[in-house]
């Protein structure tokens, strides 16, 4: 009998854990984009062929005209992190899963990885006099990500796929700040075909925005909870 008990007590934790780890592979296919969208964004930074450097001042000239892919990387870069947060925190809500869902999750990264081809835009038109259409695209994709991010918040309510009743208020929380992301990126996508540089501009503070407030939101949380913020993501 002890062999049975044994093997009895050996699975029984089993459908708990398999429940709690329903979505892990999916989470690391989720990071794995995340992370080379990140990479592909670098990769257009480079000092023109067409620029000859012969002395110190030839460099800095250089590096001047490369000025506007750099505020592109860096833009882009925050973007991509603070959707990465928002999808490792949106992750933590969910203990099941579906095809929907996961459909739904796709359509997501697929925001995330067409950033870096806007991005390459913003850099090498945005102080041009044919920005609009560059700025025009960046503002679309980030539309569209809030179309993504409402379609995912939908899968998860539809199928029930949520922990818990706070889970399921912060997927309706999830969901309403889709559909305002759609609306103010999709107003901002418009007015770009009159105003590309103003609009690049309103389209960066919103991010630094969004970046300072995730930022003091994790830190009060974790005094809240006695938890040291370094560590947090």
């Amino acid at each position: 009998m002890e062999p049975t008990t044994s093997i009895q007590t050996a699975n029984a934790p089993q459908p708990r854990m398999a429940e709690e780890h329903v979505n892990l592979r999916l989470e690391a296919f989720c990071d794995a984009v995340f992370a080379i969208a990140l990479t592909l964004l670098i990769i257009d930074i480079k000092l023109p062929s067409s620029i000859i450097v012969n002395d110190t001042a030839g460099f800095w000239f250089a590096l001047r005209h490369i000025a506007p892919s750099i505020f592109a990387f860096v833009l882009s870069f925050i973007v991509i992190l603070i959707t990465w947060v928002n999808h490792h925190a949106f992750m933590k809500l969910v203990n099941k899963t579906s095809t929907s869902f996961m459909y739904a999750n796709g359509f997501l990264l697929l925001t995330v990885v067409f950033v870096p081809f806007p991005t390459a835009l913003i850099g090498d038109f945005v102080l041009t006099d044919h920005a609009a259409p560059a700025v025009f695209l960046y503002n679309a994709v980030l539309a569209i990500q809030g179309v993504a991010w409402v379609l995912l918040s939908s899968a998860v309510l539809q199928n029930h796929l949520e922990k818990n009743e706070p889970s399921s208020m912060q997927m309706l929380v999830n969901r309403r700040n889709g559909y305002v992301a759609f609306i103010v990126y999709s107003l901002l996508a418009i007015i770009a075909f009159w105003f590309p540089l103003t609009i690049a501009i309103v389209t960066t503070l919103t991010w630094v925005f969004w970046l300072i407030f995730g930022i003091s939101i994790s830190t009060t949380s974790g005094k809240a909870h006695g938890t040291d913020t370094r560590t947090l993501q």
